[in-house]
Formats: structure tokens, C-alpha cells, sequence
């Protein structure tokens, strides 16, 4: 796990749960930025149009429209990850709870 570039650099997560959701169990180091607030909230907590996103929620419908909206906003490393648990393990992180 060198830091030759920025490429390497693990994406950011964001749960697009509502906050109660967030709270009972999300992925170890996620933003949480509701669906209903994405599109306000997005450009100051994700600054970077390039950075590698990685959007999940508790099926991955919601994180489908996330991603959408956020390619149609020019985030070009939006991607689906699907449900917390497929996020969670496909990261090797934990979930923690508020």
C-alpha cells in the first residue's frame, strides 16, 4: 500500500442513509449525506469532481440514484457500492454505531 499516486488512495465512502439509519450502523470512516440532501451537500463535503466515490445505503436503490445525480453533477468516480454490509466487507472495515 504504497502512496505513488493519488489513484491508489482508497475511495471515500458516503452513506446516503438518513442520519437515524447512519447512526444504527454505518461503515467505518463514511460521510453520511441523506439522499434527500445530496445534491446540496455534495459540492462542499466532496470538493474533488475526480475523487473516487464509492455511495452505498441499506440496498443500494438509493445509492443508485446517488450515483446518478452525482455523474449528472460531474463526479466522475461516483460508483454504486451497494448495501452497507457489501461495503463494509468489500473494505475490510468495520461497522460502527452511534
Amino acid at each position: 500500500m504504497g502512496s505513488e499516486t493519488g489513484t491508489d488512495a482508497a475511495p471515500i465512502l458516503v452513506d446516503v442513509r438518513s442520519p437515524g439509519e447512519f447512526a444504527s450502523g454505518h461503515v467505518e470512516g463514511a460521510l453520511n449525506l441523506p439522499l434527500d440532501r445530496l445534491q446540496i451537500d455534495a459540492p462542499k463535503a466532496l470538493p474533488d469532481p475526480t475523487a473516487e466515490v464509492l455511495l452505498y445505503c441499506l440496498s443500494g436503490a438509493r445509492s443508485q440514484m446517488a450515483m446518478v445525480w452525482l455523474q449528472q453533477m460531474g463526479y466522475t468516480g461516483a460508483r454504486n457500492g451497494g448495501s452497507v454490509g457489501m461495503v463494509a466487507m468489500q473494505m475490510g472495515r468495520a461497522i460502527q454505531r452511534n
